[in-house]
């Protein structure tokens, strides 16, 4: 849900055509400080997908049955890492909801990532831990729901790829290279792109759990 409203959001900000000189150019400014925001979280987004893509076949067709057989200390780095990542001030609800154009639907796309990679993370880790070390009611419990944990991961990875197509349309609609100058750069924001892209960071396969599994 939180995805699909993330995605949703990136289409608002209406066409640049009928828009105002003045609206064209703050918009064009809240799109650089969303790609300047999303370059700085680079290094981060990259540590958590490579932890993530080391853990994930682990789990794409949910927990086996004896729980020992997960490697834990691929489970706990991931869980680490997404704990890590850290959303840009500009991209906190109430700071975001100013931001015009591209760049609203880009914050959110982040929030949304960011919030199901460490939940989904979170959770995964206590339903291993609740399966190995919890009353036997506990470990139905964590059995029972650990699918959605799961998915929740699949679709943090999933919405990050979005991001990249959204900054490139985005970009494009509001001018490209000619409109930005060095302010942004169509260099710069094919790397973020590139990032921020289906090929690196969706999971593969898709998981195949379901709930109860």
């Amino acid at each position: 849900m939180l995805g699909g409203a993330a995605l949703a959001v990136a289409g608002c900000g209406g066409g640049h055509r009928s828009a105002t000189p003045q609206a064209l150019q703050l918009r064009r400014a809240d799109l650089v400080a969303v790609s300047r925001a999303l370059s700085g979280r680079e290094q981060s987004v990259r540590s958590e997908v490579a932890a993530t893509k080391a853990a994930w076949p682990l789990l794409a067709r949910g927990l086996p049955a004896h729980v020992s057989m997960v490697s834990q200390p691929a489970i706990r780095t991931a869980t680490e890492r997404a704990a890590a990542l850290t959303l840009p001030g500009l991209f906190e609800e109430r700071q975001a909801a100013a931001i015009t154009g591209p760049g609203s639907g880009l914050t959110g796309t982040y929030r949304t990532f960011s919030i199901l990679a460490e939940r989904g993370w979170r959770m995964i880790g206590a339903a291993v831990e609740a399966i190995e070390r919890g009353s036997p009611a506990a470990a139905r419990f964590a059995r029972a729901n650990v699918a959605l944990y799961i998915e929740s991961v699949y679709d943090a990875h999933f919405v990050l790829g979005q991001i990249g197509k959204q900054l490139l349309a985005g970009y494009k609609k509001l001018g490209g290279q000619a409109a930005f100058g060095a302010s942004l750069t169509q260099a710069e924001v094919t790397a973020l792109a590139d990032t921020y892209s289906e090929s690196s960071d969706q999971l593969y396969p898709h998981s195949k759990v379901r709930l109860g599994s």
